[in-house]
């Protein structure tokens, strides 16, 4: 298999195997494309997860268990905050 790169990538390519972590450009472009896979399958699980969460939230309404919308979104900004300090810690 022939790869063409971009010149920018291909001196990363070349920078990576010369940090030692890498033997060739072959093992760089391995592992670039295993991370790639692992991404990929990574968002096909966030994916399902927030499909799940939606069934069970729809599940929860027609069984009478909905949530005012001001409350809601309430409980959605306390958590963005207290996710963004935890960041900043």
């Amino acid at each position: 298999m022939n790869v063409s790169l971009t010149p920018e990538l291909e001196r990363l390519v070349h920078q990576k195997v010369q940090t030692g972590r890498y033997t060739s450009a072959s093992e760089v472009v391995r592992e670039a494309l295993r991370l790639m896979e692992e991404r990929d399958r990574l968002e096909a699980w966030r994916k399902d997860e927030i499909r799940a969460q939606i069934a069970a939230g729809v599940a929860s309404l027609r069984a009478g268990r909905g949530v005012d919308g001001e409350e809601a979104f309430d409980r959605l900004e306390a958590e963005i905050d207290a996710e963004e300090q935890r960041s900043a810690e």
